[in-house]
């Protein structure tokens, strides 16, 4: 082997680039003053592109394998530096590697929420968010787009770019396909699907693309999932009256378990369960219920029967007859049966009396008119 063979072969150099970082997405080779040696190995690992530049222009592309550089495999360099018939001296180029792996588990959501005309609930706000997976489709619009003459990128180059495109394009989908809210959960998939496919155009600019993309959740304002929680809360119940019966059943059985003051505290649950139960049972039967109740309460109460009256035994012919009203003994008063000399007994006379002497009798034998004054 001559001098020159073997200073050749100290000549030759390897360009390769292994990465052990998970965001880098485009590296330079560092070479001395860019000079790469006639000769030279190229190594492209799986998941990588090999990119020269020369002098800010684009030249050749090479995919995963290894390569000896020359003007064989480097048609569009040779053709910038004018080499005709090869080339043996070191030149000048710039050597891009691309990783063109898939980068997953990014993160999108709505920083705002999106308006929406719902066709169940009318003017609402919606929240969305999810991940999504991306590569570079094509290194040399890449590096025209968004390397520029940076010496290495990572995805947060391009992750802020690809989540407002992602809101951008949902937005657009949501709007389109007027869906009701309540719909949008079994249709996340195609959800996904569309907006990965809408913006696909947005992305071939950059040389990336959205691979996968996931919507994880759509969700409602504070206040309107509170409302469907009651809506739902009372399609569970079903039988409302049923429920106010139990409801008020377990508040007595707690107020029995407090004896203490657990029973006015039942009586005021109780009392208003009732007149809850009765405010939604009319507004469930469109107002019938006061109506049917009305005429039962306003129907006045029945006076209590008035008290018996004082009643006697009478003394006849040794025996004891009776009871008797006023109303009988007057009768017998004015018959001649009854006299003020007849004994009666009844309760609270301790002894038979003469009927004359009893205060309730007086009215039936009438009042004794004083004697005439003297003629």
């Amino acid at each position: 082997m001559g001098l020159m063979d073997r200073l050749r072969g100290e000549l030759i150099d390897i360009i390769e680039w292994t990465d052990d970082s998970r965001d880098t997405l485009a590296w330079r080779f560092p070479r001395h003053q860019n000079e790469i040696k006639s000769g030279a190995k190229l190594v492209v690992r799986e998941g990588q592109t090999a990119v020269f530049v020369d002098q800010g222009r684009m030249a050749d592309v090479f995919e995963p394998g290894m390569y000896t550089l020359d003007t064989a495999n480097l048609p569009i360099l040779s053709t910038l530096e004018g080499w005709k018939y090869g080339f043996e001296s070191p030149f000048k180029a710039e050597v891009y590697f691309v990783n063109t792996t898939r980068f997953v588990d990014q993160k999108w959501g709505t920083k705002n929420p999106i308006m929406l005309r719902d066709p169940e609930f009318g003017p609402t706000r919606l929240r969305a968010f999810g991940t999504y997976a991306f590569r570079v489709s094509d290194a040399a619009t890449f590096l025209e787009t968004l390397v520029g003459t940076s010496g290495d990128v990572d995805t947060g180059a391009v992750t802020d770019q690809i989540r407002n495109l992602i809101v951008a394009r949902f937005t657009d989908v949501l709007g389109s396909a007027k869906l009701a809210a309540l719909d949008l959960a079994a249709n996340v998939d195609e959800l996904g699907g569309f907006v990965a496919e809408k913006m696909a155009d947005d992305m071939d600019e950059y040389g990336v693309e959205v691979v996968t993309l996931l919507v994880e959740n759509v969700s409602l304002p504070p206040a309107v999932e509170k409302m469907l929680d009651e809506r739902t809360s009372m399609g569970v119940i079903g039988d409302l009256g049923a429920y106010t019966q139990f409801q008020t059943a377990q508040a007595i059985s707690k107020a029995a378990e407090n004896p203490g003051g657990g029973a006015a505290a039942a009586g005021v649950g109780l009392g208003a369960g009732l007149a809850m139960a009765n405010q939604m049972g009319a507004s469930m039967m469109g107002g019938a219920a006061p109506q049917q109740a009305a005429p039962a309460s306003a129907a006045p109460s029945a006076p209590p029967p008035p008290p018996d009256a004082v009643s006697f035994h009478v003394s006849q012919s040794g025996q004891s007859a009776g009871p008797f009203g006023l109303a009988a003994l007057r009768e017998q008063a004015a018959s001649g049966a009854l006299t003020r000399e007849t004994f009666v007994w009844s309760e609270g006379l301790g002894e038979w009396k003469a009927a004359g002497e009893v205060d309730a009798l007086r009215s039936v034998f009438g009042a004794t008119p004083p004697p005439p004054p003297d003629a």
